[in-house]
């Protein structure tokens, strides 16, 4: 245990547990916002899943990174049309449709690895873009201040999330309609294209994540994301709605899964133990969303749909 309370595995540790909370932002900021409009996603993890692929063999064929980001955010925008035009538009349960766009995802996802790939292929990962002078600062810097883009991206999309909700014409709709979306139509708020437009950005920033997550790990295998979506939408739950806490909870999880991958390196948890120290960042957040459950209150038109009578 001694070999872990060193200041360098301090600090590496640090910067693997804010590279890893990166996916989980992004997929929860995203859905954070397509459930303050009403709607729930349970699909986040499909929608992942095939913008990883999609981002890693379009990097696998080009070497472009950043044509990989742009197919992920294409991915993610076509499988929110999709889920947009069954839940708004046919007006489908929301769990289920979101648990078929989630097992569409895996499948589809495999299938294409399998047919276009076949064995898991490295490609170049991400490169770390380092802040000028920020980056030297002994310790805070190789933590803070030396990740790729996207890292930063991720984080930099919380105040302008909280900013797009609380001060934009357009986020004070999505307030509106997943609260009382019955009261939003009477003053004039398209519900429907309120949420649309939820749910375009939601799984846009769901299809980011996955690539985010092929391209950092520079790699891809069947169910890479391992229910990391699934995670993203109980973040949405442990940060209240909000997205400074949903930051908070990404973070946590992301130092949790970081701590544990270094402990095991320096062989502090048992070998028989693993698997059941695998499971420990999924028991904090039930943990945390069981203590929260009786404390906060989610869009009161969460899950409902909306149509005029």
């Amino acid at each position: 245990m001694s070999d872990f309370f060193t200041l360098t595995v301090l600090v590496g540790t640090l910067a693997s547990g804010i590279r890893t909370a990166m996916p989980y932002l992004l997929a929860a900021l995203g859905e954070t916002v397509g459930q303050r409009s009403g709607v729930l996603n349970l699909g986040v993890d499909g929608v992942m899943l095939l913008g990883a692929f999609g981002g890693y063999y379009t990097v696998l064929q080009t070497e472009n990174h950043w044509l990989g980001v742009l197919v992920g955010l294409a991915i993610g925008l076509g499988m929110g049309l999709v889920y947009a035009l069954v839940t708004i538009v046919f007006h489908a349960e929301q769990g289920i449709s979101g648990i078929g766009i989630f097992l569409f995802g895996l499948g589809f996802s495999d299938l294409l690895f399998q047919e276009l790939v076949g064995t898991p292929r490295p490609i170049k990962p991400l490169p770390k873009v380092e802040i000028p002078l920020l980056a030297d600062i002994p310790h805070l810097g190789p933590a803070f201040f030396q990740h790729n883009l996207l890292t930063y991206v991720a984080f930099a999309l919380v105040p302008l999330t909280t900013w797009m909700l609380m001060k934009t014409t357009f986020g004070m709709n999505v307030r509106a309609v997943g609260e009382n979306p019955q009261a939003a139509d009477s003053l004039g708020v398209s519900v429907a294209q309120t949420r649309m437009g939820a749910i375009l950005f939601g799984n846009t920033m769901a299809g980011l994540a996955g690539a985010g997550l092929s391209l950092q790990l520079a790699i891809f295998q069947h169910n890479l994301t391992n229910g990391l979506g699934f995670i993203a939408v109980a973040l949405v739950y442990f940060g209240a709605w909000r997205p400074r806490w949903v930051l908070a909870g990404a973070l946590l999880y992301g130092m949790v899964t970081a701590t544990r991958l270094r402990w095991q390196s320096l062989d502090i948890i048992p070998r028989g133990a693993s698997d059941v120290a695998a499971m420990a960042p999924a028991i904090i957040t039930i943990l945390a969303l069981v203590l929260l459950a009786s404390r906060v209150r989610g869009p009161a038109a969460l899950t409902k749909p909306f149509s005029r009578h």
